[in-house]
């Protein structure tokens, strides 16, 4: 996997582990060479993350739309900095640049681009992994809320692996290096069986 789009919040977090994790994330996958493209700012995980990449060596790529230049505080140290139009814009590029997406701890802006990915990997807009790294058990009421769509037939059973959660950053990586392209729902509702 050449690079990953990594969401994750722009907030600084209440528990330490969470920033620890992010710089932890970004010198990783600079170590393991993945680039990373992220969302542009220098401020809570997202900047953790791209400031343990840039020390480590890595490809740091940051997509930020224009509103958010100065409330993200937009890194001004990336090895390239898009500056797009609107949100719809940079989650966009996010697909065209990565070949999978990661997710660290966040709050709603993360939550968007997590289901966005998994909703378009759904209906065959790309076929790339979407990874969620579930640190200190932050995500297992959203493991268990997928699991409740996938036992309820809001998710279909063919979907089920679409989201790859682990706990551990490099069996995540290895588990989405493995993700198998699965049928998309448009097909599904367009075959003739």
């Amino acid at each position: 996997m050449g690079s990953l789009a990594v969401y994750c919040g722009s907030a600084i977090p209440l528990e330490a582990d969470f920033m620890e994790c992010a710089r932890e994330v970004g010198t990783e996958l600079a170590r393991w060479g993945i680039d990373i493209v992220y969302g542009g700012g220098r401020l809570g995980l997202m900047g953790a993350v791209a400031d343990a990449a840039l020390a480590a060596g890595g490809k740091v790529i940051g997509v930020i739309p224009e509103a958010l230049v100065q409330a993200e505080a937009a890194h001004q140290e990336l090895t390239e900095l898009h500056i797009v139009p609107d949100m719809h814009s940079r989650k966009a590029l996010f697909t065209s640049l990565a070949d999978g997406f990661l997710t660290l701890p966040g709050g709603v802006g993360t939550m968007d681009e997590l289901w966005e990915a998994v909703s378009w990997a759904q209906l065959g807009y790309h076929d790339k992994p979407v990874g969620l790294l579930n640190v200190n058990g932050f995500y297992d009421p959203l493991i268990q809320f997928n699991q409740n769509m996938i036992s309820t037939g809001f998710i279909r059973r063919a979907h089920a692996s679409i989201l790859i959660a682990r706990d551990n950053l490099a069996m995540l990586v290895d588990a989405m290096e493995k993700y198998e392209r699965h049928e998309t729902l448009v097909s599904m509702m367009t075959r003739k069986d």
